[in-house]
């Protein structure tokens, strides 16, 4: 349990604190306008059930001072997200959400549907609640925004082919590949697109009418039909986005509806009067929190990175933030000039506010049928394992490895990482084995845990704040196989001296079978346990991932092959044909004549590629 620091060393400044494990780990941060008066409050008796829990696991408390709240509260977001600590509450995106995004800084900017991270020099619109809403918007605004969709492998192949694909012979693409459209035009259209995405809708529509018109006027009825066929795919698109407020209206509205354990959250974006995109995630209450507290906690995960729609000009919230005025000065800021943080009282906003809320109430009961059974069975899978497996602590961290091959070649192993019962992807990793020659998995077994336990010894050895993400331990090692596995993996503990330190157990395929060091006989957990049904995925996870990778690398040795031996393609060549191609198959299918129509590659080289990959 941490000890109180000595009367009159803390601060009486604003700040943000941090409370960190016997390990050194971050595990708690705040912000405080006065560090003294709010650390304090740490050390009291009768203190909130997680509070007090999060006090107990702390060994320490460090704190950093700064000029003003908005400081404080600025550096607390930053040391929360570079260090993730588990007793501050999480955010979590119930789905990954799609966006419509324009590639903007391409030669050809291109419209497409994306998830994920964002990148540099993209536009993005949403987020969307459903990818097939973006593609029937999409599909509707081609006919009036003809730009490309394709990826640029296909736009550099039908380049070079001097054909166009599918979409430019149903007016869906303008046909940049093939010369049919200037780059000064194209740049227009693209304007034109983010425009009406951005909401400014009746410029298009009025644009589109006038030519019409003009072109009935002049007895053009064929473009007038099109016109009007374009018309109708632009109103069909306005629909879509629903309009809940002025021409000039901007805003965010927040709804919020949960218990003691979690709520959900739905972000509506409101830009020119239009709903342009919506949000939806769950909020982990880890720390002890107070309604406008979970306010101050949800603006802060929305808009700490900007939203793809922008910064809005006001948020409206079901309930104020601890300090209204803190937040809107932080917003203000983030966008460049005055941000309103409110509650609506009346009208079509405090309408909109509750349509919001029920919305966050019915993604709420969704979550909580599914939380009754999900969290309920991982706290008794890992109740279960500290039970079975004589465990000191409950296995919060469990790192699972297995191992790939084919007869010894493109040999990798895999980590796989559960974090409270669930899978942590960012922190699962591949190797690619070194030193072993031939089939030997107990040898391959015993390097993957040697690197990465080495790995971890470094990083330990480090000050606190050089330290990477695997500079803890784990509360509980898994390997895939038998006693031999066990027994290879257990001498890299001891070598390492680290035997006392971490658990280890093996999971044989045969009878699900646990072996655990010092035990002759296998562990057999009950059948329908918790605790095996968790060991069971998780091992099923490491493998799933392991022959991902082996089959990466077999596949990458068995393509390269394919273009191996041939005079004059050297591994420049090479891999400039397979990039401008598409691929290995598109060598393949290619034609001697569009071999040779490859201004780089002589034609002698060509006409050795065809024949190697034809002479049968």
């Amino acid at each position: 349990m941490v000890t109180r620091p000595p009367a009159g060393t803390i601060p009486d400044t604003p700040g943000s604190y941090q409370f960190k494990d016997r390990d050194g780990r971050v595990i708690y941060v705040g912000k405080a306008k006065s560090l003294r008066s709010r650390l304090s409050n740490y050390f009291q008796k009768n203190l909130p059930m997680r509070t007090a829990q999060m006090v107990r696991t702390a060994e320490s408390v460090e704190w950093i001072q700064v000029d003003n709240e908005l400081e404080a509260l600025m550096l607390e977001y930053s040391l929360i997200k570079q260090h993730r600590p588990r007793f501050n509450i999480r955010l979590v995106d119930d789905k990954s959400y799609p966006f419509l995004a324009v590639t903007e800084s391409d030669e050809w900017p291109r419209a497409m549907v994306m998830r994920g991270k964002k990148r540099k020099g993209t536009r993005y619109f949403g987020p969307y609640g459903h990818a097939y809403a973006i593609r029937e918007t999409l599909d509707l605004l081609l006919r009036t925004f003809p730009i490309r969709t394709c990826s640029d492998n296909k736009l550099e192949r039908h380049a070079k082919l001097g054909r166009p694909c599918l979409l430019f012979h149903i007016e869906k693409c303008s046909g940049p590949c093939v010369g049919e459209i200037t780059p000064d035009e194209y740049a227009a259209l693209v304007e034109d697109l983010v425009a009406f995405l951005d909401g400014d809708t009746d410029a298009v529509v009025a644009d589109l009418e006038a030519r019409m018109r003009a072109a009935s006027d002049d007895y053009e009825y064929e473009l007038a039909a099109r016109l009007r066929d374009q018309l109708g795919s632009v109103r069909k698109a306005i629909e879509k986005q629903q309009m809940v407020g002025a021409r000039s209206d901007d805003f965010d509205v927040i709804g919020i509806h949960g218990d003691e354990l979690e709520s959900a959250v739905q972000v509506f974006f409101v830009r020119k009067g239009r709903v342009v995109g919506r949000r939806g995630f769950v909020v982990d209450k880890v720390e002890d929190l107070d309604d406008a507290e979970l306010t101050d906690r949800i603006l802060e995960g929305v808009y700490s990175e900007e939203p793809a729609v922008g910064y809005p000009k006001q948020v409206l919230v079901p309930v104020e933030p601890s300090d209204p005025e803190l937040y809107a000065a932080w917003m203000g800021e983030l966008r460049g000039s005055a941000v309103q943080v409110r509650i609506p009282q009346r009208g079509d906003k405090r309408a909109l506010l509750e349509t919001v809320t029920r919305n966050a109430q019915e993604s709420f009961t969704r979550h909580r049928l599914k939380r009754a059974s999900d969290h309920n069975s991982r706290s008794r899978a890992l109740n279960e394992l500290q039970e079975y497996l004589d465990l000191p602590d409950a296995p919060l961290r469990i790192e699972c490895y297995d191992m790939s091959h084919i007869q010894g070649t493109d040999y990798v192993g895999s980590m796989v990482v559960v974090e409270d019962g669930l899978p942590k992807k960012s922190d699962y990793r591949r190797f690619k084995i070194r030193t072993v020659d031939g089939n030997n998995d107990f040898a391959a077994m015993a390097e993957v845990l040697e690197r990465r336990l080495t790995n971890y010894l470094s990083d330990r050895a480090k000050p606190v704040e050089e330290r990477g993400k695997f500079a803890y331990p784990p509360n509980l090692i898994v390997v895939d196989g038998g006693k031999g596995q066990l027994s290879a993996s257990l001498e890299v503990l001891r070598e390492l001296g680290l035997e006392d330190e971490i658990p280890i157990v093996s999971l044989a395929k045969q009878f699900e079978e646990v072996f655990v060091p010092g035990r002759s006989d296998a562990i057999r957990l009950p059948r329908q346990s918790e605790a095996l049904y968790m060991l069971q995925r998780i091992r099923d996870e490491s493998h799933r991932f392991a022959i991902t990778y082996h089959r990466q690398l077999r596949g990458k040795r068995m393509t390269a092959s394919a273009l191996d031996g041939i005079d004059g393609l050297g591994p420049t060549r090479k891999a400039r044909l397979v990039k401008e191609l598409g691929g290995v198959k598109a060598v393949k299918a290619a034609t001697a004549d569009e071999l040779r129509s490859l201004s780089w590659l002589p034609d002698a080289v060509a006409d050795n590629v065809w024949r190697h990959l034809h002479q049968n």
